[in-house]
């Protein structure tokens, strides 16, 4: 069973930058693809950005290209969110999740979440 704990959540104005980390743990951490998902008060959980175990494939919604950028840390068994230029519409609970293989957009292919962390992003 894989865990995940997230950090690096906080509240900022429009145009800033935060970077939210997640790490894994547990014997079964390893060849995970792991990605990030956010949620709102009423709406559906959504997939923001996703990479491989080895990090050679990258996947990122269309709200968050060229601003997003994921990453992750195999030594670490860590995988990191970098956010820039921070607009209101970002503001939600963002969950790191984990599952075998490679990564998709579904939320319900993936295994192990993490508890979440609040981005808020004033104007």
């Amino acid at each position: 069973q894989v865990q995940l704990v997230e950090s690096g959540g906080g509240r900022v104005q429009t145009g800033a930058s935060l970077r939210l980390s997640c790490a894994a743990s547990g014997p079964d951490s390893n060849d995970n693809a792991m990605a990030w998902f956010r949620q709102t008060p009423g709406k559906q959980r959504e997939f923001v950005a996703g990479v491989s175990w080895a990090g050679g494939n990258l996947n990122y919604a269309d709200s968050v290209k060229g601003r997003f950028t994921i990453s992750r840390d195999t030594t670490k068994n860590t995988a990191y969110l970098q956010m820039n230029n921070l607009k209101p519409e970002d503001t939600a609970v963002y969950y790191c999740a984990a599952r075998y293989g490679q990564v998709r957009r579904d939320m319900t292919s993936y295994t192990a979440w993490g508890q979440g962390t609040q981005v808020t992003v004033s104007s």
